[in-house]
């Protein structure tokens, strides 16, 4: 058993010093692909927690008549936004990850807005009310909408 098994973490120094001493026969290869592989999904599900938590804000702004968590709801948009623009900034292979998963992560939102809000489901839109370079937008906000 190697400590990939046993012990995480005292395997990822054993193996970053073998990279770095370039102590090729001491590569765990089949266990660091793994590992490389999970990082950039990581990251990938990073940026669709963060649209899907984007969007619920942005739904409780629209929908939610409640007034005193509003500047709380804006936070969080704003964190979220900036969340996004980081993990794409950073990783530009994944400039097109928010809109391959725009629709789910809308729905998941739509699914959690009664939970949170008290509302009920048809309250909210069945189908994304903006579109992705509005949820994206630092200056967009719903509730200044028409």
């Amino acid at each position: 058993m190697s400590d990939y098994d046993t012990d995480f973490y005292t395997w990822t120094q054993t193996q970053a010093a073998a990279l770095r001493g370039k102590n090729w026969a001491a590569l765990d290869v089949a266990h660091l692909a793994e590992e490389i592989a999970e990082l950039g999904q990581s990251i990938e599900q990073a940026i669709e927690s963060q649209l899907e938590r984007l969007l619920l804000h942005l739904l409780k702004l629209r929908c939610d008549p409640a007034t005193r968590p509003r500047r709380g709801w804006r936070v969080t948009v704003r964190h979220a936004r900036h969340e996004i623009a980081k993990h794409v900034r950073r990783n530009p292979g994944l400039q097109h990850h928010p809109a391959q998963v725009f629709a789910d992560a809308y729905a998941f939102a739509r699914r959690l807005a009664p939970d949170a809000t008290g509302l009920p489901p048809t309250t909210f839109p069945e189908v994304c009310p903006w579109t992705l370079a509005q949820v994206l937008d630092e200056a967009f906000w719903p509730e200044e909408q028409p």
